[in-house]
């Protein structure tokens, strides 16, 4: 009888995290609810030892072995370091600091908001056991689920957007202004989480260090032919990632800072949106089976279910919140600040990673991580059965710019 190698035990978990969601979603049409995407996410959270692990423990092990986990997290991780990459260049600074009174109210009232109900939140989770991680101080745990619930998914909104046909109106540029100053702060909260005074030496010395590197990077992109280019900035994010993980700051950051530090001038912007979208089609459902392995509802299904109902709620309500507040001080239209927040409350993959990262340093329980991943898919099926309506009664704000 012929022993199943390795490999093919391998391919056998390739054809259940490509298969499975993608059937999903097509058969049963779910795309004006859940993009492909939210589902490859859902897929990778029944593959996991919640559901399938429950349900048939045998074949989940047989699968999803040791080794073959292993594997896929490699795969998983580098293809999220050039999705975090991507997400770094294409923010557009520029168009913020020349609107920046309305970016910065809007941004930092958007971010804000929702930040404080979230740690709000996060303070009564810690009246409880089995939440707050085993390597975590109560302040870091308060600021990450607080950031969690403030976090908008830059990538997402993207692709959402392109789907409502507003990403390239003016109100989906504005949009774009809020959720990139908001995507800078969600990275330098997440160094601070990070930071690690046994290792504050060596923090320092990756800050220096990448500072000159930047310089000196940032020269030989100019001069370099474009597609020269692509390839030097996979060698550059390789550096930047191992750099700051040596530093104890998680590669993540690195790699948000190595796409940060790189202009969106300098590519072509069909071929940018063609290598995201193959990064999304091709590898990033590795990442999305591999995020749904680490969930758990040991804690019990329904305790887990109701965290995740509180802090959707807070989320939502934080974001809309804000959002309408900058709408009365920026004297917005009737009916602009709804559409701005419930589009800025999107969540799912940059959220997603910004928590895998506090699960990878114990800042956060399994059952946490499960509570959240829960919460940002419920947050992005939302946007869009929402926001479309509203669309449609209020078609003059798509075309009016600030």
């Amino acid at each position: 009888m012929h022993a199943v190698t390795t490999t093919e035990v391998f391919l056998i978990a390739m054809l259940l995290i490509f298969s499975v969601p993608f059937l999903i979603w097509r058969i049963f049409k779910t795309d004006y609810y859940a993009p492909l995407v939210v589902v490859q996410i859902m897929a990778g959270i029944v593959l996991g030892p919640g559901v399938l692990g429950a349900m048939y423990p045998d074949y989940f092990k047989f699968v999803f072995s040791p080794t073959i986990i292993h594997s896929l997290n490699g795969i998983a991780w580098w293809a999220v370091m050039i999705f975090v990459m991507i997400a770094g260049i294409e923010l557009d600074l520029k168009q913020a600091w020349a609107h920046r009174r309305e970016s910065f109210i809007t941004a930092g009232l958007a971010l804000g908001s929702p930040l404080l109900f979230g740690c709000i939140a996060a303070l009564g989770l810690l009246l409880y056991s089995g939440w707050m991680g085993p390597n975590s101080m109560p302040w870091q745990f308060v600021l990450g689920i607080g950031m969690s619930c403030a976090v908008t998914a830059l990538p997402i909104l993207i692709l959402l957007m392109e789907k409502l046909e507003v990403l390239r109106q003016p109100i989906g540029q504005r949009i774009l202004r809020y959720a990139s100053l908001d995507d800078i702060a969600i990275w330098g909260v997440l160094a601070i989480i990070m930071l690690d005074w046994t290792r504050v030496g060596r923090q320092a010395a990756f800050l220096v260090g990448f500072t000159i590197a930047t310089i000196l990077f940032r020269r030989l992109m100019v001069w370099l032919e474009e597609n020269d280019r692509w390839f030097v900035s996979l060698i550059w994010l390789a550096i930047c990632g191992l750099a700051a993980d040596w530093a104890g700051l998680h590669f993540m950051v690195g790699a948000f800072l190595a796409g940060a530090v790189m202009d969106a001038d300098w590519f072509d912007q069909k071929k940018m949106d063609f290598l995201r979208h193959n990064v999304l089609m091709s590898i990033m459902p590795v990442y999305f089976l591999s995020t749904g392995l680490k969930t758990n509802f040991d804690v019990g299904g329904l305790a887990v279910f109701a965290v995740a109902a509180v802090l959707l709620v807070v989320s939502v309500v934080g974001k809309m919140a804000g959002v309408h507040l900058a709408g009365r001080i920026l004297n917005w239209k009737k009916g602009e600040a709804s559409i701005i927040g419930w589009l800025l409350q999107t969540k799912a993959l940059i959220m997603i990673i910004f928590c895998n990262v506090l699960l990878d340093k114990g800042i956060i329980t399994n059952q946490t991580f499960t509570a959240l991943l829960l919460m940002a898919i419920g947050s992005t099926m939302l946007t869009v059965p929402v926001v479309y309506p509203k669309l449609q009664k209020m078609r003059e704000l798509i075309f009016r710019s600030r």
